[in-house]
Formats: structure tokens, C-alpha cells, sequence
């Protein structure tokens, strides 16, 4: 299966809650890696109540069995408060995002938030394939991994941390720089997650 996974091994096995971004002018890792901390530090802990092996598309991925709204929550917060360490997108990565056909509210977040799909469109996903176009090994690789991940699915799970990923390179793998605890008392604002908003 090594070839339908290249992608997310490149990745490493992680869930996205912020998209990956190059840093603004002016800020520098240590003050971003600051402010994860001390986001870290103020959140708590938060339970899901499952993940499950689904197809996202043509990907496979560990997916909520159902709505996650502390997750979904965490996520837009996560996007809201590191937003003043993002470089806006070049023409270029914008043009990239456009081909997959944006509806006019994932246009204003791609442009304000360097992203399209957050807030309301965000999908919490750890993605486990390349995209797969043959359904024969797509399903071969799906009943792979169901059997691979069977005693961690469909099983209540805690989210108690938070992880910064760093690339050395555009098209490098991505490395853990730093895992935060949340140690906390600040449970996810459900409303973040539920408006556009503008920065």
C-alpha cells in the first residue's frame, strides 16, 4: 500500500486545525510557538465521541462518526487566534485552491483566512491515502485499514493537546516542532465556528 499513501506520510499522521501557512514579516517561530503555548495553557480538554475509517472524497480518512461541535469550535479558534502569524497566499497558491471549484463563501475565506474550508465548512479529518481513483484498491485499502485501526475507532476519545508542525521546505515532510497539554479551564466558544466573521 506504500504508493496510495505517499501523501499522507509525507504529512504525518496528524488532523489539520489551522492550515499550513508561512509566517508573516515580523513574527518568528519562537513567538509563535509562544502563542501555542499559551493557548495551550488557557483550553481544556475536550471529548469526541468517535473517529471511524471513511472515504472523504476519493481519500481515505479517519473521520467524527458524528457532528463534533467542541472540535469544530476548537478548530475556528485555532484559526482566529494564530491568524496575525499567517503571510497572505500568493497569487499563485490562491489560483491553486480555485481549481477545486469554491463557492463564493469558501472565495471570501480562501482570500481573508487563507483557506476555504473552515467555520462552517471545516471536516476534521486524518487522512490515511493519496487520492484514490481505482475503487478496486480503494476498497482493498479501506478494509486495510479498518482492520488496521480497529481497537482506536468508534470509541469515545479525549483531545488533550495541541501539536505544531513545521516544513523545512515547500514539499518537505513535515516534522512535530512542539506538542502543547491543554491544561486550561476554556472550553471551545461554539459561536466561532458558525460565522464567517472577518479578521
Amino acid at each position: 500500500f506504500q504508493e496510495l499513501t505517499t501523501e499522507p506520510r509525507r504529512y504525518g499522521f496528524h488532523g489539520t486545525l489551522k492550515a499550513p501557512f508561512a509566517l508573516q514579516g515580523g513574527t518568528t517561530v519562537d513567538e509563535l510557538v509562544a502563542a501555542c503555548a499559551a493557548f495551550a495553557a488557557e483550553s481544556a480538554s475536550f471529548a469526541l465521541q468517535g473517529l471511524s475509517v471513511n472515504r472523504l472524497g476519493q481519500f481515505l480518512a479517519l473521520t467524527p462518526n458524528a457532528a463534533e461541535q467542541d472540535l469544530s469550535a476548537f478548530a475556528a479558534t485555532c484559526v482566529r487566534r494564530f491568524e496575525p502569524f499567517r503571510k497572505p497566499l500568493s497569487e499563485s497558491d490562491l489560483e491553486r485552491r480555485r481549481k477545486s471549484g469554491l463557492t463564493p463563501d469558501q472565495e471570501h475565506k480562501l482570500v481573508e483566512w487563507g483557506y476555504p474550508y473552515i467555520f462552517e465548512d471545516f471536516r476534521f479529518h486524518m487522512t490515511l491515502s493519496n487520492k484514490l481513483e481505482n475503487e478496486k484498491e480503494a476498497a482493498t485499502l479501506e478494509a486495510a485499514a479498518r482492520a488496521h485501526f480497529q481497537d482506536l475507532t468508534d470509541r469515545p476519545r479525549q483531545v488533550e493537546s495541541l501539536g505544531l508542525y513545521c516544513e523545512a521546505e515547500r514539499g518537505a515532510p513535515f516534522l512535530v516542532h512542539t506538542i502543547f497539554p491543554l491544561t486550561g479551564t476554556q472550553t471551545p466558544d461554539q459561536s466561532l465556528s458558525k460565522c464567517r466573521g472577518s479578521k
